[in-house]
């Protein structure tokens, strides 16, 4: 089986006047979800054996702190991560087959929808990611990432 580790950025800080959205920094809360999600991952041994990052701040800030849990892996920055529609993210993870267990880290409402879309084969029957959360799936080793092809088998958030 592959597992696919779909993991939302962190709680980021507002923007201020005239900063751009992909340059928000995670809040004090933020990294104290972002340690905890890398504490549920190193304890449920989930430690991805790559990571494919948006290139927004918060999300990189997101993937440090957890990295500062379980230990450095493989990581990409992934510009079509950013504002990536289901089928974008799709297609990102299904160029990484090669990865028995990757970890993709995103943004609403592309992840939640992704999540439901594996699961179910519908986006819009998703019930929501918090920031932190983390959806666990798992579909068969060399199987395409498609519809209603995986099992969600862990969802958790801070």
């Amino acid at each position: 089986m592959r597992e696919l580790i779909l993991l939302r950025h962190a709680h980021a800080e507002p923007a201020l006047p005239g900063q751009a959205d992909i340059d928000r920094p995670l809040s004090a809360e933020g990294l104290a979800e972002a340690e905890a999600a890398g504490r549920w991952l190193r304890d449920k041994q989930l430690v991805p054996d790559c990571v494919l990052c948006s290139p927004a701040r918060r999300t990189r800030e997101t993937l440090e702190a957890v990295l500062a849990v379980i230990g450095y892996v493989d990581q990409r920055l992934v510009p079509a991560i950013y504002e990536a529609t289901p089928g974008t993210l799709a297609t990102v993870l299904d160029e990484d087959r090669d990865s028995s267990r990757v970890m993709l880290v995103g943004h609403n409402p592309g992840l939640e929808r992704l999540t439901a879309l594996l699961h179910t084969g519908q986006t819009g029957e998703y019930r929501g990611m918090p920031p932190a959360g983390i959806a666990v799936l798992s579909l068969p080793t060399g199987a395409a990432v498609e519809p209603a092809a995986a099992e969600l088998s862990a969802f958790w958030w801070p």
